[in-house]
């Protein structure tokens, strides 16, 4: 079971086969935001969403006073709004995904993938609205304008193979907030490179086939 520390489990040999549990990730650190609701009626989660996000944008790590990272703070409600002068700019904001992946790997559960976390705003997927209300939202620590990590490469492959196993109609429903957001969001941006990570789901697909 995910903690209720505040830190993040960097991938490791240790967290290479995970799992999910009753919407839990078995690899990461929970840290719940208040920022969900109850998914509608009748409504299985059958995507993922793709993000990025840095705070301040394209600052990677950057922390609060009392050292919680910027991105964790927002999440939480927690963000100081005057301690950047980004941040006035999104004052007030009230948002979440339900993972959160840092440049080493680290991965942070802000929100049960059986609940709606509010990651995608006014969305629309293969015609469908509202995104958030049968989507897996992730976002990766970095920006449009720079490479990601192998570590998140690698980290993200294994979880969107986990979340396969477990949320079977999100096979072949991965996409990015620009794609569900056209002309309103570009993340995860033209440095993600969506054949690498294909071919790391395929490998650890077929691992845990055969775990």
């Amino acid at each position: 079971m995910p903690t209720s520390s505040s830190s993040s489990l960097p991938l490791s040999s240790s967290t290479s086969s995970m799992t999910i549990t009753d919407g839990l990730l078995s690899a990461a650190t929970w840290l719940a935001s208040p920022n969900y609701n109850v998914r509608p009626n009748h409504v299985s989660i059958d995507a993922i969403i793709i993000h990025n996000i840095s705070l301040p944008p394209n600052e990677f790590g950057a922390c609060g006073i009392d050292g919680t990272h910027y991105v964790k703070a927002l999440f939480t409600n927690q963000l100081d709004w005057d301690a950047h002068p980004y941040f006035q700019t999104i004052k007030g904001a009230e948002v979440s995904a339900h993972l959160f992946i840092e440049r080493d790997g680290a991965i942070t559960q802000f929100v049960n993938f059986n609940e709606r976390a509010w990651h995608a705003g006014r969305s629309s997927y293969l015609g469908r609205p509202e995104c958030n209300d049968y989507s897996i939202g992730i976002e990766l620590e970095g920006s449009d304008f720079v490479s990601f990590t192998a570590s998140q490469y690698e980290t993200l492959a294994e979880i969107v193979a986990a979340i396969y196993t477990a949320y079977p109609k999100t096979r072949r429903h991965l996409t990015g907030h620009s794609d569900i957001a056209p002309g309103r969001k570009t993340d995860p941006g033209d440095y993600f490179e969506w054949s690498k990570l294909r071919q790391l789901i395929s490998k650890k697909s077929s691992d845990h086939t055969l775990s």
